[in-house]
Parts: structure tokens; sequence; C-alpha cells
């Protein structure tokens, strides 16, 4: 059995990453989505270790001086990470995971597992954006404008990504992602390492 593969997925708020990362695992049962740890409160209808790890404050500073985050940051006065071993786990059973983090996050994954396999999603023009965050009825023009500046900072990094995909429609946008998984298990030496454990 190859052991399975991490794969960050980065893009500016309001791109639609969560519809589109949906529809991927909705497509690809076997994908493991990551959960992260973080020690905000639980809110009604949360579930631990469905929509967060809730830890608190004491045990997260434990699992940063042990090493046991991939990544992790302070964000409005609560710390958000991903947790190591759900990922090392889900990899031994030979499945690719997926990371929804930020370009910081995916920064500090690549620079202690160089391996890992970087996914910028970006909207077909900035005028989209805007319309899909004016349209999510959920921020001010203000904060819209924010975001959007932001999106700008954030694009400046996406070259620095292994592969670059517009979320022009759903549909397309989870074509490529798949396209991207089955292509990264398509390399010469994982193929050569399962013709030879055959022999």
């Amino acid at each position: 059995m190859t052991k399975g593969k991490t794969f960050i997925i980065s893009g500016p708020s309001g791109v639609g990453k969560s519809t589109v990362l949906h529809a991927l695992l909705e497509r690809r049962k076997e994908l493991y989505f990551s959960v992260s740890a973080t020690t905000r409160p639980r809110r009604a209808g949360e579930e631990d270790g469905v929509h967060y790890h809730f830890l608190d404050v004491d045990t997260f500073r434990e699992w940063i001086a042990k090493d046991e985050f991939l990544e992790y940051a302070e964000y409005v006065g609560n710390f958000y990470g991903t947790p190591k071993r759900f990922v090392d786990e889900a990899m031994d059973q030979g499945r690719d995971v997926i990371l929804d983090i930020e370009v910081q996050g995916a920064n500090q994954v690549t620079g202690k597992r160089p391996e890992t396999v970087t996914i910028f999603i970006a909207p077909p023009s900035w005028t989209e954006l805007e319309r899909r965050l004016t349209e999510r009825g959920t921020d001010s023009a203000e904060k819209i404008q924010k975001r959007l500046l932001r999106a700008k900072v954030e694009f400046q990094t996406a070259h620095t990504y292994d592969y670059f995909v517009i979320n022009d429609t759903v549909e397309n946008a989870v074509g490529e992602l798949e396209a991207i998984l089955t292509a990264e298990h398509c390399k010469p030496q994982e193929r050569m390492e399962i013709i030879n454990g055959n022999n």
C-alpha cells in the first residue's frame, strides 16, 4: 500500500474554497479532511473532532512544546493549529490528506515537510470575488474592501504554490483538483515502488 500525500489548499476569503472542498470530498470519500485544533469556545451544534478538536489553552501550549502541530497561529485571542497525529495516521492508512489553511500556515507546513503539495485557489477576476463577498451578505462594505485588499496580498504568494486552480465553476475547480491528486500519484518513484513491491 502506498502512503498518502498531504495537499494544502489556500485561497482568499470568498473564493469558494469550502464549497469546492465539500464537492471534492463528496466525490472522493477516501480523502481525509484535516480537522484543526482550537482554543476558542465551542459554539452550539459543534462537535469535538468533527468541526474542531477543542483544547484548553494549557493543553494547546503543551502540544506546541511537544512539536505536535504542523502549523499553528494565534488569531483574535485564540489559538488554531493542525495536529500532526491525525494527518500522519491517515497517510499511514494510504489516504490523501487535505489541509484548508492560509498562506502563513502553508509556509509553516512546507518548511517542516517540503514534499507537501500546495494548491492555490483563485477567483476568475477581482470583480467576481467582490460580487461573491457582497452576495454572502455577512460583511459591511468596509470589511469587504479589507478582505479584497488581503486577497491581493495573498495573491502575491500564489506563484510559490505547486498548482493554481481558478474557481470559475465548482465543477471545473473540482475536476482540476481531482486531476492534481491523480497526477501526484503518477510520479515515477511511487509507481516503481508499486511494481517492485508486486514482484
